[in-house]
């Protein structure tokens, strides 16, 4: 097994288990996937609960930002969220874009897919479907979608220009993404880099910020902005897994440091021509012909 496979792995196990778990605990640790912390506080998560169309049922504590908030979504879009657990980035999504739009969640663990179909059918909400695949290899055709959204999930990918060139491939001409998620700057320690857990934890898999923003002008994207930035701290009983107490004294003084970020951007081209459909449209007509009437 590649190590790319390997680290795949390692995260679709992860998230199966954090499915079954609650908000509580998946929000006292580093998102969800490593031990809890005894200091027992949000490290990553931004506060979903006053957000409009915020489903608790489907909010597992695992984002490291809001980035619906900042999406730009308008009524009818098709909007797809990348690694959408058990649906709460989708459901404020759908909030956004009325009865009109369209919402897909694409997730890569079964679990997960189950968790938030079933929140769907609660819910009521035949506009949002979930999809199983690798946001790397996204089971969508091209040019979709008018908005892409993701919370805290491309840290988790090995390769990351793939999946930021599925992106571009995704969206129409003129549609746009708002990611959050989380990047480094300066070098973590060799322990928490390489330990397959804390990958899973979103902090080993996290590359430079230059290095992320560079992929994504790589990709062909344009109008790149960082719309929201802060600084991700690691408890020491947490960092006591991987670090002896002097290397833990040493990487809280040191230059590294770790930011959840918001960022947007654009792909060129101008937006669709093609009218957005309204779904009460498509209702049959009282005075249209039924087929074998006899009326045509």
């Amino acid at each position: 097994m590649s190590k790319e496979q390997e680290l795949k792995s390692v995260v679709k196990e992860k998230y199966a288990q954090i499915a079954q778990q609650g908000k509580a605990e998946n929000a006292a640790s580093c998102c969800g996937a490593t031990d809890a912390s005894n200091k027992v506080y949000n490290i990553m998560m931004d506060d979903y609960t006053g957000t409009n169309g915020y489903v608790e049922d489907a909010d597992l504590g695992l984002g490291c930002g809001l980035p619906t908030q900042f999406a730009q979504i308008q009524k009818g879009d098709t909007v797809i969220d990348l690694g959408s657990g058990a649906g709460n980035d989708c459901f404020v999504a759908r909030h956004e874009t009325g009865v009109e739009g369209k919402v897909i969640g694409i997730d890569f663990t079964p679990a997960m897919i189950e968790k938030a179909r079933a929140n769907a059918e609660k819910l009521g909400y035949n506009n949002v479907e979930f999809r199983e695949g690798d946001i790397d290899d996204m089971p969508v055709n091209n040019d979709v979608a008018d908005v892409i959204v993701s919370n805290c999930v491309l840290n988790l990918v090995p390769n990351k220009p793939k999946v930021i060139g599925e992106i571009f491939r995704v969206l129409k001409p003129g549609g746009h993404f708002s990611i959050s998620d989380i990047v480094l700057v300066g070098d973590l320690p060799e322990a928490l880099r390489e330990d397959a857990e804390m990958y899973a934890g979103c902090v080993a898999g996290a590359i430079q910020k230059s290095d992320y923003l560079q992929h994504i002008v790589d990709a062909g994207f344009t109008n790149i902005t960082l719309q929201k930035e802060k600084p991700i701290s690691i408890p020491d009983d947490i960092l006591s897994k991987y670090l002896s107490a002097e290397e833990i004294a040493d990487f809280n003084k040191g230059t590294t440091g770790i930011f959840s970020v918001t960022v947007f951007a654009e792909k060129p081209g101008g937006k669709t021509t093609k009218p957005k459909v309204n779904l009460a449209d498509l209702q049959q007509d009282p005075n249209a012909c039924i087929p074998g009437s006899g009326c045509c």
